[in-house]
């Protein structure tokens, strides 16, 4: 069994490009494996409750012109729109994500995780969801087939969130700053959303005993997220 832990956030667009490449070549890929998503917040100092246009608060985050930033979501765009997926940055809001990694927390005790995962991507990418927002959540909760009086009471009451907390500790002691971030049976380390081959050959590496050091601070043209490159 091989074993894929993957930190990522809900609203880093090379995030989603990664989940995808991973399905790819798992795909392809001859063996059991299990794929857990972890936590991972590119912005927790993102305002709850303040939902904002991500082409705003990203201009503003990073000192860029508005030309800049509409750049930037056309090439992701394109990159995403080849892995099968329909950005629509017009609509995508900011969003504090706390709340939903813990919902995801919740999915995983239900054995919904991967499902809810994807629901909430698709929701806010494509979709233009607040996935800040708890009635929301619930909502999404709900078509990734959980109970939805639960999961808004799990959001209610602060549910998992040391579960959270645990998962960023453990990024950290990987030395992660930027995500996509896939380790696999705890030893090999593929950072950013690499192409197909990458992590084909993961797969097979995966018995490696040494965990590769993940890069270093990337921008948003890597293929990674970290907290001051597309926090969107």
């Amino acid at each position: 069994m091989i074993e894929i832990e993957v930190w990522s956030d809900i609203v880093c667009p090379w995030c989603y490009i990664g989940k995808r490449r991973l399905e790819r070549a798992l795909a392809g890929f001859q063996g059991d494996v299990s794929v857990q998503w972890r936590s991972f917040q590119l912005d927790p100092s993102t305002p709850v409750g303040d939902p904002r246009p991500v082409s705003e608060s990203l201009a503003a985050k990073m000192g860029a012109s508005a030309a800049q930033v509409r750049d930037m979501f056309a090439r992701v765009t394109s990159i995403a729109a080849e892995e099968g997926l329909a950005y629509d940055f017009d609509r995508a809001r900011t969003a504090n994500t706390l709340d939903a990694h813990r919902l995801l927390h919740f999915a995983k005790a239900h054995g919904r995780q991967a499902e809810l995962k994807e629901r909430l991507m698709h929701a806010y990418f494509t979709e233009g969801a607040d996935v800040g927002d708890h009635a929301t959540l619930a909502a999404q909760a709900g078509a990734a087939g959980l109970d939805e009086v639960a999961a808004k009471q799990a959001l209610a009451d602060g549910s998992y969130a040391a579960d959270v907390e645990a998962d960023i500790a453990q990024a950290r002691a990987y030395g992660i700053n930027g995500v996509p971030f896939f380790v696999f049976n705890q030893r090999v380390g593929v950072s950013g959303a690499q192409p197909l081959e990458v992590f084909e050959q993961a797969l097979r590496q995966s018995s490696l005993t040494v965990l590769r050091a993940p890069a270093g601070s990337a921008d948003a043209s890597s293929g990674e997220c970290t907290d001051d490159s597309c926090a969107v």
